[in-house]
């Protein structure tokens, strides 16, 4: 291997006498086909090399060194934090860019009003030029990777050509990578969807490199035709580990829809009872769709509360669920990553322990806290900050400057990369090839009022319903008016790679193809009191209301009718190890038909939009409530 590494060395060193032709490592793929894209993506980008990923630790390695060398990345403490790394973006490179982020469907109708679109001709023209030459100085990495379990009939495969050594850092964690994958693609029998992805940053020859090369120009497109990712300009998270967002949902939505599948952005638990007499115990699968500050994460990795000790909550994933129809008509679901890239500000070991055991080792850490001793924080990881430490710009933070200026050490984006095999309450099934068999489905949004803590749809349209028109209340970290609802149906907004309208038809054609439909719940952990209190203690408590959904769906727990649906009753929650009265019970699961029917206006909002593609289906339903309000 060292020689391996030597030789990526020396082509991103050749960098100066070699603008417009390239060194390249030993192609590790004979498909005609890739081998003809890269030359072509080559021609037009001129890297100064191009390395062939394979995979391996001692890769992985090399890249972590060449990032210490180039400043992007800082080795953390070994004993503190064992193979941790530490990056800084550039300040104007720290999140998603939902505005400059396009849909460009061959025509504007199939994108729908909520997505971004252009004309795809204008759009690779503008990209094809934003692209030629944008490699100079730099190396291509041609980055094979499995989105699912290798082998999985469920998973997809892609290939990202990037100039960002980062990237390739992280989607080593993130998904599946390197020979296994050329393996799959030198069967030629799954269609690969292409990456390309370029910081936008050439180097001209002598010109120095900065730690975080972007640009202010930026671009996250999508051809769905085609099945085609192009990035430009920015080398941070969704914008740029294009396995992610933009191929697991956008680009996978469309796939599913074609193919009869769902590719939802959703965790997937499993809730496994404490042993009977026989010593049996029962597992029941759940997937969830929350908006971001929801408490998705937490969802993910719960830890039972006193009280519940024998009952085990495990993780198949926390983000993305790829759910396809088995033989006999049962939805089963894989995970379609291989790491948790998740938000560091507010994770701690109170509110989430298995996810701070999981980020312990082998994690990098961007836009967070840098502390003296060679370690990371971030606001809510500990009760008391850090004396001192470099905020995620590298500058001098205190406790004292928070209180004179309102500095946060971490960016309120400051994420963590880690694999999910690490996960103390990773299930035993999450890879799975056949995925893991689906029971319901939860959505839960962030609501003051209004929505109880949990119902249950009163069948799948109904449920499609409720998913459909999920909204959370704005919070201080989104742009605009705070407590404002906004309607995020199944937290697919920002993610749906075509008209929204079909997307909720797809949902209501799904449960013909089903022999088992999953039963379909709405959750709320967020409801709040005349005082403005939370009225439920939410984190590890909510597996009392998991409980009873799984009660509900094994047929052993009675609901009590309302005109959205069907609630538990006080003594069907499991409360043992928590004294909630029953009053403030009452209060959290009210349902007042007064603000329902205003709630009810809200819904017509959205479907305005879409009202052209929207299913009658959705529709009746809304008729249907305002009947029984």
């Amino acid at each position: 291997m060292p020689a391996r590494k030597l030789n990526m060395r020396k082509t991103t060193e050749s960098v100066l006498t070699a603008p417009s032709s390239y060194s390249s490592t030993t192609p590790l793929a004979e498909n005609k086909h890739l081998l003809r894209w890269v030359e072509k993506m080559a021609d037009l980008t001129k890297p100064a090399a191009i390395h062939w990923v394979d995979g391996s630790k001692e890769e992985y390695d090399s890249i972590c060194e060449l990032l210490v060398d180039n400043g992007t990345f800082i080795k953390l403490n070994e004993k503190l934090w064992p193979g941790c790394f530490y990056a800084r973006s550039d300040a104007r490179d720290v999140a998603r860019v939902e505005e400059r982020t396009f849909i460009c469907s061959l025509s504007k109708d199939n994108a729908g009003p909520t997505n971004n679109w252009e004309d795809p001709y204008k759009m690779r023209k503008r990209l094809k030029d934003l692209f030629r030459g944008a490699m100079r100085g730099r190396t291509m990495y041609v980055l094979p990777f499995s989105m699912g379990p290798v082998g999985s009939p469920m998973a997809q495969i892609g290939v990202q050509l990037t100039d960002s050594p980062y990237v390739v850092a992280n989607m080593r964690i993130m998904a599946r990578i390197g020979l296994p994958i050329y393996k799959e693609i030198d069967r030629d029998e799954k269609r690969v969807v292409p990456c390309m992805h370029s910081v936008g940053a050439p180097l001209a020859p002598g010109q120095a490199d900065v730690p975080w090369p972007c640009n202010d120009e930026k671009y996250i497109v999508h051809f769905p035709e085609t099945r085609e990712i192009w990035s430009y300009g920015s080398g941070y998270g969704g914008n740029a580990l294009l396995g992610k967002k933009c191929f697991a949902l956008r680009i996978a939505s469309n796939i599913a829809r074609d193919e009869g599948w769902m590719a939802e952005h959703m965790l997937i638990v499993g809730l496994e009872s404490p042993p009977d007499i026989a010593g049996k115990t029962e597992k029941t699968y759940v997937a969830a769709a929350f908006p971001s500050a929801c408490g998705k994460t937490n969802f993910a990795m719960m830890v039972p509360p006193n009280g519940l000790e024998g009952w085990k909550v495990w993780t198949v994933g926390d983000d993305i669920a790829w759910i396809h129809p088995d033989a006999t008509g049962q939805l089963r679901a894989i995970n379609a990553e291989a790491g948790f890239f998740g938000v560091a500000p507010g994770t701690s070991a109170k509110t989430n322990p298995n996810a701070m055991a999981t980020l312990s080792r082998n994690t990098i850490f961007t836009n967070v806290a840098l502390t003296p001793d060679g370690g990371v924080w971030w606001e809510g990881m500990t009760d008391e900050p850090p004396a001192e430490c470099l905020d995620w710009q590298g500058k001098r933070w205190t406790p004292e400057i928070v209180k004179a200026t309102g500095a946060k050490a971490a960016h309120p984006n400051g994420r963590f990369t880690a694999p999910a095999s690490q996960c103390p309450c990773i299930d035993a099934n999450w890879e799975a090839p056949e995925g893991v068999p689906i029971s319901a489905f939860i959505f839960g949004g962030r609501r003051a009022s209004t929505i109880p803590l949990v119902y249950q749809a009163f069948n799948w349209s109904a449920g499609v319903y409720a998913g459909a028109t999920m909204g959370s209340e704005t919070t201080a970290a989104a742009a605009g008016a705070t407590g404002q609802v906004r309607r995020d149906p199944m937290a697919m907004l920002p993610f749906c790679g075509y008209h929204m309208g079909d997307y909720f038809r797809h949902w209501i054609k799904m449960q013909r193809t089903l022999n088992v439909t999953p039963r379909i719940f709405h959750v709320n952990w967020f409801r709040k009191d005349a005082e403005g209190k939370f009225l439920w203690p939410g984190y590890s408590d909510n597996i009392r209301v998991l409980k009873w959904i799984v009660d509900r769906v094994r047929g052993r727990a009675q609901g009590k009718e309302t005109p959205i649906g069907w609630t538990p009753h006080y003594k069907d929650i499991e409360w043992k190890g928590l004294d909630f009265p029953e009053q403030r019970f009452q209060a959290l699961q009210e349902v007042d038909r007064n603000a329902w029917r205003k709630e009810v206006m809200g819904h017509e909002e959205l479907f305005i939009a879409l009202h052209d593609h929207l299913p009658p289906e959705m529709v009746y339903e809304r008729e249907l409530l305002i009947c029984r309000l």
